[in-house]
């Protein structure tokens, strides 16, 4: 098990944050975050940049369940997370994103944010999803049709063989406004909405119970 810390205590416009990972050949690795990141306020113009790559070899698993991205009003943050699957290899990915502080009543009228993740498989792409908001974003989240107001998400992928056994269990888990689709046997896809992170977490908790075998990283517990 791994964790990832930012000495800096957050991201702001113009830092740069590149991350490699490589998994070797049938062992298995848990990736996570000390605590929640957190996006801050930029200066005009300026962008921050946050990449990581993973390379997960023959017969190896690759668990990267960081803890939530806060996005604070202002923010100007951009992503990329690209995993490099072998034809055997397993992959657990979860991407928490809570849209501003919701103890402080604060709300996202100005921020820009673009979120992106690629696997795949022997080279070949396997998963895309891309995310991206700039201006209101509270506003676009408010649309029934968007996010009915919700102030947290995440999105989880299971690539595995036995990732049809977790659909049904997995879909009982979920709230009215979570969903999980199975896209091909080996490639389960979960998307969940929540009021805030706490509610999210009361959801992906349970979720990463099952998915790891009970076996979620101790920063996340405390």
């Amino acid at each position: 098990e791994a964790i990832l810390i930012n000495t800096a205590g957050g991201i702001t416009g113009g830092d740069r944050f590149s991350t490699s990972l490589e998994v070797g050949e049938t062992s298995h690795l848990t990736v996570t975050t000390q605590a929640a990141e957190r996006a801050y306020r930029a200066q005009p113009g300026e962008i921050a940049q946050v990449r990581t790559r993973a390379q997960v070899a023959a017969g190896a698993r690759l668990d990267w369940l960081p803890q939530e991205t806060i996005l604070y009003n202002g923010a100007s943050l951009q992503r990329k997370l690209r995993v490099d699957l072998a034809g055997d290899a397993r992959l657990l990915l979860l991407e928490p994103l809570v849209f501003g502080r919701a103890a402080m009543g604060e709300t996202l009228t100005d921020i820009r944010f673009r979120d992106r993740i690629e696997i795949t498989r022997e080279g070949a792409p396997l998963y895309t999803d891309a995310l991206a908001f700039s201006g209101d974003a509270a506003a676009h989240l408010a649309r029934p049709a968007v996010a009915d107001g919700a102030g947290a998400m995440a999105n989880l992928v299971l690539v595995a063989p036995e990732a049809e056994a977790h659909l049904d269990a997995l879909r009982a888990l979920m709230p009215a406004t979570g969903g999980v689709s199975l896209i091909r046997p080996d490639l389960l896809a979960m998307r969940l909405l929540a009021a805030d992170s706490h509610a999210l977490r009361q959801v992906l908790v349970p979720v990463l119970t099952r998915l790891t075998d009970n076996a979620i990283p101790r920063s996340w517990m405390t």
